[in-house]
């Protein structure tokens, strides 16, 4: 008889719980509400890449769950070439799969539009208006939602003044902008603000790799110095091996972004786009 009550109470327990169990089944649930997600596309050089730009911080630290937030930043490209080698193809691709209530495609060129830049450099008073004016165009046929971005400022000082080579390309972004009713992250009046109040030396903590002694004993003075860095002893190359595509080139320079400026600059965008896109408030973290 005792070796029996064990396995009377286990049945006992079973037979209750199949009897919660299909309790709770016949209970209603409520109806589902409906999850409500936006896209921001990220479209634009080097400065926005992941890795040497401020796009990958950007995705990583200042989108909610209800974002999905794709950068599509190449290095090098300019806006004529971004389209020329099909980048832009995947972009617009990306603007038509559905589901979500809006795609925002941040649209940031000028770095490789500059004069010296084979193969991809445009004039700036006819090339690059039209260039950027196509892509907001494209975008809004493609049922998305256009916001152009003035390119980030390089960070070389002259007598303790910022250099900004950049202001022509910037100037016609915002001329577009105020043209076509497209919101405007003005990235390029943010970052020089910023990296004016900063310094030269200050200025070189936002670099990809520390500057070596003699370029950082120049930005004592007040004036950096403009030369290339020698490279790094190059690691022999695994036979078997392959570089990863697109790999940035980890050196000095008064460009493109490490851990700290990508950070840096990726909440100033947030803190624009949110500002300019009222829409994206409740989905983002400025």
């Amino acid at each position: 008889m005792k070796t029996c009550l064990p396995l009377v109470a286990a049945s006992l327990l079973a037979a209750a719980g199949a009897t919660s169990a299909q309790a709770l089944a016949t209970q209603p649930r409520p109806a589902p509400v409906p999850i409500r997600a936006d896209k921001i596309i990220l479209v634009g050089d080097s400065t926005t890449q992941v890795l040497s730009g401020w796009g990958g911080a950007f995705c990583a630290r200042h989108v909610s769950a209800f974002v999905a937030c794709v950068n599509l930043g190449r290095g090098g490209r300019s806006s004529y070439s971004y389209r020329a080698e099909g980048s832009w193809d995947i972009a617009l691709a990306e603007m038509k799969t559905g589901a979500y209530d809006n795609t925002w495609v941040l649209v940031q060129f000028g770095h490789n539009d500059q004069p010296g830049k084979p193969g991809r450099s445009t004039d700036l008073d006819r090339e690059f208006p039209a260039n950027m004016r196509r892509y907001v165009e494209e975008i809004r046929a493609a049922g998305a939602r256009p916001v152009l971005v003035t390119p980030l400022t390089r960070r070389m000082f002259t007598d303790g003044r910022l250099d900004d080579d950049l202001q022509p390309w910037a100037d016609a972004v915002r001329r577009i902008a105020r043209e076509m009713d497209v919101p405007l992250v003005d990235l390029h009046a943010r970052s020089m603000a910023a990296v004016q109040g900063m310094g030269p030396v200050q200025a070189m903590t936002l670099a990809e790799i520390p500057p070596p002694s003699w370029m950082s004993a120049a930005a004592q003075t007040g004036t950096t110095v403009d030369h290339d860095v020698p490279p790094p002893p190059e690691v022999p190359a695994d036979p078997t091996g392959r570089a990863p595509l697109g790999q940035p080139k980890w050196q000095f320079d008064y460009t493109h972004l490490g851990d700290t400026g990508a950070a840096f600059f990726a909440a100033i965008v947030a803190d624009e786009l949110t500002r300019v896109v009222p829409d994206l408030r409740e989905r983002m973290y400025p």
